[in-house]
């Protein structure tokens, strides 16, 4: 089945960098858009970036344009999202999802946390 796992969340400091990663498994990952999306405590799930298959297209949230970066790997069946600048508004739990065989597909998410 479908299975999505995330790593690389953490606690930093305003201004610092994490890089977040999504291994996949369970479908054909290179025929896939990928995004990732958070969850702040209190608030609704936001996308943050997508990215098409073959990674020509991305797209990314007006709060984090210019910031984070969406990226995969296709050989390795990796998404991946840099985060660079970070702010405490950053602070959330951070998913990655497929859309496969007509329904979402989600990780367990990774939590980042952004605090002096």
């Amino acid at each position: 089945q479908v299975q999505l796992v995330e790593s690389g969340g953490g606690l930093v400091q305003p201004g610092g960098s994490l890089r977040l990663s999504c291994a996949a498994s369970g479908f054909s990952f290179s025929s896939y858009v990928m995004t990732w999306y958070r969850q702040a405590p209190g608030k609704e799930r936001e996308l943050v970036a997508g990215i098409s298959s073959a990674g020509g297209s991305r797209n990314y949230a007006d709060s984090v344009k210019g910031r984070f970066t969406i990226s995969r790997d296709n050989a390795k069946n990796t998404l991946y999202l840099q985060m660079n600048s970070l702010k405490p508004e950053d602070t959330a739990v951070y998913y990655c999802r497929a859309d496969v065989y007509g329904r979402p597909n989600w990780g367990q998410g990774t939590q980042v946390t952004v605090s002096s």
